[in-house]
């Protein structure tokens, strides 16, 4: 599979100058707390908001990887014996199973390849650019400067009596269940964990437009959507026999709506060091306390 390789939840070009712009910044983490978890190898395998893409410190261009995104902090915490991050900024479940392009053109073996017989622990975060994440918040952010009080991004992906977003998540669910049966004949013996994503809109209310630009009446339907989706990815991991690690819950009240200091995920113009709508290095933390928490 030939794609280039982006953020999650990228806005195309007029992200870019955003983007670039956030790059600059720097965010140091904070190490998590010290947990039980495998401490043979460890594969994580993921799109970019486990690569995080623009954290620093980036030292994987091709796919917009940080060394403090959450794997990376696991597996320092749990003394992982070896460790192999192959999460990619664009990633989706075929890329996982099939490979693709990197960022700057580079080829790309499968993610899946990293895990072997050997491997102790393998998690796995995937699934929103398989139901196109980026153009979903590009479109609904166009959309809200018409109409910012009303629901312009809800009418137009629920008309005709069908939600076409609750649609393409089901029909995500079968291609996550191909990488965890993949990863499963891989590593018959790993423990295999998927994560949901963390809290991008506030759990109640209507959000803050126009800081975060979501019309007011979509953002609890945007929000219904993103537990629509971590509700999938928790069935699936339950049927595939790997286990859900919850971030989301430990999200809310950190979305992007609240301050450069609270937040675990930026907005469309970052305050810490992150791409556009994903997580800053205190998301990833965040994520890595929770992962750690669920190893336990």
């Amino acid at each position: 599979m030939n794609r280039p390789r982006l953020p999650l939840l990228r806005t195309a070009g007029r992200m870019t100058a955003l983007v670039a712009a956030a790059a600059g910044m720097l965010l140091t983490a904070a190490a998590p707390a010290v947990a039980a978890a495998p401490a043979g190898r460890y594969v994580a395998l993921g799109d970019s908001y486990t690569s995080a893409p623009l954290v620093p410190t980036q030292v994987d261009l091709s796919c917009l990887r940080s060394n403090r995104n959450y794997p990376s902090l696991v597996a320092a915490s749990a003394g992982s014996s070896s460790f192999a991050d192959v999460s990619c900024s664009g990633a989706t479940t075929e890329d996982i199973l099939y490979g693709g392009d990197g960022a700057l053109g580079i080829a790309l073996p499968p993610q899946v390849n990293a895990v072997t017989s050997a491997t102790a622990l393998v998690t796995v975060q995937i699934g929103g650019n398989d139901i196109g994440f980026s153009g979903i918040i590009s479109d609904c952010a166009e959309a809200s400067v018409s109409s910012p009080l009303g629901s312009p991004c809800k009418n137009r992906f629920t008309a005709g009596g069908t939600d076409q977003l609750r649609a393409r998540i089901a029909a995500a669910a079968p291609k996550v269940a191909a990488v965890l049966r993949a990863v499963r004949q891989a590593a018959p013996n790993a423990r295999v964990v998927v994560l949901g994503y963390p809290a991008i809109l506030p759990d109640s209310g209507y959000g803050c437009w126009p800081v975060v630009p979501i019309a007011y009446q979509d953002v609890p339907y945007l929000r219904g959507v993103q537990k629509a989706l971590n509700t999938m990815l928790a069935d699936t991991a339950a049927a595939g026999g790997a286990s859900y690690a919850d971030v989301y819950t430990p999200s809310i009240g950190r979305d992007s709506c609240k301050s450069s200091g609270t937040r675990w995920v930026e907005g469309l113009v970052p305050q810490n060091a992150a791409a556009p709508f994903h997580p800053n290095a205190r998301g990833e933390q965040g994520m890595a306390t929770a992962l750690l928490a669920h190893l336990s």
